[in-house]
């Protein structure tokens, strides 16, 4: 366990919490917290901010049902 964590809330919608779990459970990580640590990272170390954050992406506009496991 590297490094000291806080316990923070952050509202997202049950698709994503759903995909947090399948990518836990597709990488044998032991939580869906340690999955979203994993995308922090990325997005900390090795994501292009520009790209990630400028770009918008509607996953449930129109209808859409947001994250799938078939996605």
């Amino acid at each position: 366990m590297a490094g000291v964590k806080n316990s923070v809330t952050f509202e997202v919608q049950s698709d994503l919490v759903a995909m947090l779990g399948e990518a836990a459970s597709r990488y044998g990580l032991a939580s869906r917290d340690k999955a979203l640590r994993c995308i922090l990272d990325y997005v900390a170390s090795d994501g292009d901010w520009d790209e990630i954050f400028s770009e918008i992406r509607c996953l449930r506009c129109g209808g859409r049902p947001g994250w799938t496991k078939e996605s």
